[in-house]
């Protein structure tokens, strides 16, 4: 399983704005791509940033969709999120693969 996580460190003065947008917004925005059958959402308890961290994990079996969604769609949805919370958060990405072995 490939799992497509985002990480959000957000300002602690927007929490739960942010919150409410992402649930309502930015989550079935993804989700509607079609690239992904499933997500998770996680807070990090022991992170040494300033603000709240949060992780999104979007979950699919197939690489082509993710290709998909990373070539078509993410610079999209990602801009629809900078305009909405511009300087009050910090974003990065990575694509990792569940490992069955260990």
């Amino acid at each position: 399983m490939l799992v497509y996580n985002e990480t959000f460190i957000v300002d602690d003065t927007i929490i739960d704005e942010w919150l409410l947008w992402i649930k309502n917004n930015h989550i079935p925005a993804i989700m509607a791509t079609g690239a992904f059958d499933s997500y998770k959402a996680l807070t990090v308890l022991d992170s040494p940033n300033e603000g709240v961290t949060y992780c999104i994990q979007y979950h699919t079996d197939a690489i082509e969709r993710y290709s998909d969604f990373y070539y078509k769609q993410m610079e999209q949805l990602h801009q629809a999120h900078n305009a909405q919370f511009e300087e009050r958060f910090a974003l990065f990405h990575t694509l990792m693969e569940t490992i069955d072995e260990i």
